[in-house]
């Protein structure tokens, strides 16, 4: 790592995403921090990250907006290209397939796939060029497993494993490293109203894992430890999925 690098985390504001930001920062890097609209949380985990000493550059933009990530992206990244790209940003609107109205599917694809398209192409050939560079995707076990109730969010996210894998494979000989971190059942807003009691029969740990428990998988994919893994999905899930 050198002394200026800089690790962009999408949909960073609250959750696994504030954890990641955060965790990376104590591990020394500068952090840019994307979000769509909460800007009061994202300005508590910019604070956090200046406490550290690192820097942290607000970025708000709608992942899935093409026209709003190049204009967010264009500028900064013409001066700087981050050592690590973090895709975490992902939303659910969980319900039946025949029940589900169109919005609800084409919103969850968009925000994890056309999101991870439209940044990591404009970041990913930087990479290349600089012949360093780590891509963590942040996936789910819904994406492993299916989950019924999430056949637009299993979908995203195992489409999303699929894309890890063969752009692992595209930018290789760049030295570049692809992986995905798989995460469980995990104090959320996301898991806040799930049916909790029994959820955790079906996890061997018996508990529901912790945001930085999945920071700490990323940071170790990010580090030096992990110069030799490429395309693989990294599973915190207390077991629920071996």
């Amino acid at each position: 790592m050198s002394q200026m690098d800089i690790a962009l985390i999408t949909g960073a504001s609250r959750g696994i995403g504030a954890a990641i930001a955060v965790r990376l920062a104590e591990e020394g890097y500068d952090i840019w921090l994307n979000y769509r609209s909460r800007h009061d949380a994202a300005e508590q985990v910019a604070g956090r990250i200046r406490d550290l000493g690192r820097e942290c550059t607000l970025l708000p933009f709608d992942v899935s907006d093409e026209s709003a990530v190049k204009e967010a992206l264009d500028a900064p990244l013409k001066e700087q290209t981050p050592y690590i790209l973090v895709n975490n940003s992902g939303i659910n609107r969980d319900g039946l397939l025949f029940w589900m109205p169109p919005e609800n599917w084409k919103d969850v694809l968009n925000v994890s796939l056309d999101g991870f398209f439209y940044v990591t192409s404009r970041v990913a050939g930087l990479m290349m060029q600089k012949k360093r560079g780590r891509i963590v995707n942040i996936v789910s076990t819904s994406g492993q497993t299916g989950m019924p109730g999430q056949v637009n969010y299993s979908a995203a996210k195992a489409g999303l494993i699929g894309a890890t894998k063969a752009l692992a494979k595209e930018v290789a000989r760049s030295r570049v490293l692809v992986n995905a971190v798989s995460p469980g059942f995990i104090e959320t807003d996301m898991t806040k109203d799930l049916p909790k009691a029994e959820i955790l029969k079906m996890v061997p740990l018996r508990r529901f894992g912790t945001c930085e428990e999945v920071a700490a998988a990323v940071a170790f994919l990010c580090s030096d430890e992990a110069s030799y893994i490429t395309g693989q999905v990294l599973n915190v899930n207390g077991g629920v999925h071996m």
